[in-house]
């Protein structure tokens, strides 16, 4: 490789792309504004901050362009890494970059996981990068040609580094991301996030926070900004010193930026913070419901959200501007006959529009995969090498990776037949209606002309593709009139949702004729026939009380 350290490294980065099919995939809705996706790859953009600055960068989104061969021969040395849904296209990085005799670097939270199945990349840089990514810097300069770096330490997020933003086309996206926190105090069974990252939510200082957000205003952002966190108020103290903190950048830069976020359903107790975030104009935050059962809750560990109503919060958060996107979870053991009737009920009841309904995965290094490789039901000890599977993992279709206490095709019927209901345009409809009812919106954010002129043009779009469709025409146009008369100042929530259904319609197909087509796996080859199917395909080992 030469020595990389002292001459200016052509550094390739790619971001994996996500499945065309994954829920969060809102390629068609970024193009009725103009853009491409939906959020700005803040891994990336982090890691990139993290090597020798006098380096050339160039940055490949998968997501936004194709990784082109050119790339590969202009590069001197390629860093990769994601999460389980983007594994195969990680896996094909490696592989094209060794093809050019490229050395390539892999990291992230899915070789974190499980870096067996990455043992082909030159660098494995484990755990988080602020801690492991010096030590690779550290072996390039010795001219060291591969190596395994880890530890169990984890970053001072008080020395964070600001991301690489100029390595983005701002106009690509719908949002850019960046992060304040990491860790989450809470003690769900089935989250890995607590196991990486720690039950001691470690933050950054609020004044690194606002000079984020003045390096995004100096390069000429303006629009939605994306707080990352796994749980925005895993420190109460501190997120109110930030939210203070930004609130008070915004008003002195006249509101370029409005919020999204996620946190623990909670959040709707905390009047302080509330009237913080609204002040800031937060309008969205992604909330893990997960069930509308009072024994899976307790099954999941998921405490916080026993101790508050959904349709309560959801109500509360849309008094001070939020509008709630909501996680439920289907497979859990105390499930019964009734649980997906409740589930439907729930998130009509709530409004919520945006609701991922997933599977419940055994990810590797869990509390519920430890639990299942105990009882003997784990799927290859946990590890899930996708990459030789027919269909790629997305939020939605994949998980069960484990033998199920109900059958496993009452569980993807009870899916198939959520999705049926939540994303019938007549209830998603009710859903718009039912948010924009109770929203009660606190714009600070007022877009510039550039900006007006993209959402215009993007209103029109969104018009003509729900509007003249004949299964939504008629809803959406009742549904705009209705609330031009009830609330009009939620005009604007209702397109946007509006716009979200035209990826959800497409999506939730996807999403029932594959789960259909397993079920008709099962019933034509028997449930013990598919389980070693798909462990053939989709995991490493055999099933068994192995360790997790």
């Amino acid at each position: 490789m030469g020595n990389l350290l002292e001459n200016r490294t052509r550094c390739l980065i790619v971001h994996p792309g996500f499945s065309d099919n994954g829920f969060f995939n809102y390629s068609d809705v970024a193009r009725f504004v103009g853009a491409k996706y939906s959020a700005t790859p803040l891994g990336a953009l982090t890691v990139a901050a993290l090597f020798p600055q006098h380096w050339e960068f160039r940055l490949v989104d998968e997501n936004v362009r194709s990784l082109a061969d050119a790339d590969l021969v202009w590069a001197d040395i390629v860093l990769t890494g994601g999460m389980l849904t983007q594994q195969k296209r990680v896996l094909n990085t490696i592989q094209r970059g060794h093809h050019h005799g490229k050395a390539v670097v892999v990291g992230g939270p899915d070789p974190t996981s499980q870096p067996e199945i990455y043992s082909q990349a030159d660098f494995l840089v484990l755990g988080e990068g602020e801690v492991t990514i010096p030590l690779l810097i550290e072996d390039i300069g010795k001219g060291v040609q591969s190596g395994v770096y880890r530890s169990d330490l984890r970053a001072d997020m008080g020395e964070a580094v600001i991301p690489r933003f100029d390595l983005v086309r701002f106009a690509d996206y719908m949002r850019v991301g960046i992060q304040f926190s990491r860790g989450c105090p809470y003690n769900c069974e089935f989250c890995d996030i607590i196991e990486r990252f720690g039950r001691t939510p470690r933050t950054k200082s609020a004044a690194h926070m606002v000079a984020e957000l003045q390096a995004l205003y100096d390069l000429g952002y303006r629009g939605h900004v994306d707080l990352v966190d796994d749980n925005l108020i895993g420190d109460k103290s501190k997120t109110i010193e930030m939210l203070q903190a930004i609130g008070d950048w915004s008003r002195r830069h006249h509101y370029p930026f409005y919020f999204s976020t996620e946190a623990s359903i909670n959040l709707a107790k905390e009047d302080e913070l509330l009237q913080l975030m609204q002040e800031s104009d937060f309008r969205y935050v992604f909330v893990g419901i997960e069930s509308a059962e009072e024994e899976v809750l307790v099954e999941a560990h998921k405490v916080q959200n026993r101790r508050v109503s959904a349709v309560d919060a959801v109500r509360t958060l849309a008094s001070y501007g939020m509008i709630v996107n909501g996680g439920f979870v289907l497979g859990f053991d105390s499930e019964t006959e009734h649980t997906a009737k409740h589930m439907v009920d729930l998130i009509q009841q709530t409004g919520i529009c945006s609701a991922l309904v997933s599977t419940l995965t055994a990810l590797p290094n869990t509390q519920l995969s430890r639990r299942l490789a105990s009882e003997g039901r784990l799927f290859g000890g946990g590890a899930m090498a996708t990459a030789d599977g027919e269909a790629d993992v997305d939020q939605t279709t994949g998980g069960l990776n484990f033998a199920t206490a109900r059958p496993r095709t009452a569980i993807l019927r009870d899916q198939v037949n959520i999705f049926r209901q939540i994303y019938d345009p007549v209830q998603y409809y009710d859903r718009i209606l039912n948010t924009a009812t109770h929203l009660v919106p606190n714009r600070r954010y007022r877009p510039g002309f550039t900006q007006s002129l993209k959402l215009a043009i993007g209103f029109l779009r969104v018009s003509a593709t729900a509007g003249l469709n004949l299964r939504t025409g008629p809803l959406y146009w009742k549904t705009l009139l209705q609330v031009l008369f009830k609330n009009p100042r939620a005009l604007e929530a209702v397109v946007s949702m509006a716009a979200l259904y035209v990826h959800y319609a497409k999506q939730s197909a996807f999403v029932i004729r594959t789960l259909e087509n397993k079920i008709a796996e099962i019933e034509r080859c028997g449930d013990e026939s598919y389980t070693e199917s798909i462990i053939a395909r989709f995991f490493l080992g055999k099933i068994g009380p192995q360790a997790a």
